[in-house]
């Protein structure tokens, strides 16, 4: 059988390749947000590209963040910088049609989240542990009704991007917050709050207060532990919400 050869990947437009090139020149000339960038008849000149090629791939740099314009006095084209969130909301896109699963999610949280919690153990300050308790304080009661048990995930799942945000590698910290976002995203859009699910709640808050106590305690390997459970029994808490509402959309 004749092997078919692999498929060439698209080729680029220009302007993509010239944005990419501008990319290139920032990292090498240690640019910084805020660092004025060449004008657009310098880079014409430096490229050798058109008018309507620069203004594209300007337009691109743009549109993910990368460049910032301002006009008036003092106006141009400036480096930009890009926020977790806006970068959060980039990336949300890309998995907006990927149809991700709760068991997708909960994979990632469960090897994540114990190691996040494990290394935040003895060194977060009182205001922060305090920041965690107010978080906790949100859903001190089980939902009265559809929108307040809607409103409780949200906030669990705040406990979760709140921790995250503190630690120490900066990229298991986005990819966590990440996480939480998609899972807020998802509960909202497939309306995973309904019907009510006391003990997501029971179980949830419990393992979230005795999490903050080892990490006020300085006890990695409990911290570890607790979030490892807390991962598990939301998984299946979670996947049982998902079923009763397909089960639920089925019969009507």
């Amino acid at each position: 059988m004749t092997r078919r050869p692999d498929k060439a990947p698209p080729r680029r437009s220009r302007p993509v390749q010239l944005a990419e090139t501008i990319k290139e020149w920032v990292v090498e000339h240690e640019l910084r947000a805020g660092d004025r960038l060449p004008g657009e008849a310098e880079l014409i000149a430096r490229y050798g590209r058109s008018k309507g090629t620069v203004r594209e791939a300007m337009r691109i740099l743009e549109a993910q963040g990368l460049v910032e314009t301002r006009t008036g006095p003092g106006g141009g084209s400036f480096v930009g910088e890009v926020t977790g969130e806006r970068a959060r909301a980039l990336l949300a896109n890309y998995f907006y049609f990927r149809d991700l699963s709760i068991s997708d999610i909960y994979q990632l949280r469960k090897l994540l989240e114990p190691e996040v919690a494990a290394g935040l153990a003895g060194r977060l300050s009182e205001e922060q542990l305090a920041r965690l308790e107010a978080v906790i304080a949100e859903y001190p009661l089980p939902a009265r009704d559809v929108d307040e048990e809607r409103a409780q995930h949200v906030s669990s799942l705040k406990f979760h991007a709140l921790l995250a945000s503190w630690a120490e590698n900066p990229l298991l910290a986005f990819t966590v917050e990440f996480m939480a976002q998609i899972l807020t995203e998802l509960t909202v859009w497939r309306r995973l709050y309904e019907p009510q699910n006391r003990a997501l709640w029971q179980k949830g808050r419990s393992y979230q207060t005795e999490l903050v106590d080892a990490l006020r305690k300085n006890d990695a390997s409990r911290a570890r532990a607790v979030m490892r459970a807390h991962m598990e029994v939301a998984e299946s808490l979670m996947k049982e919400q998902e079923a009763r509402v397909l089960r639920r959309f089925i019969a009507e």
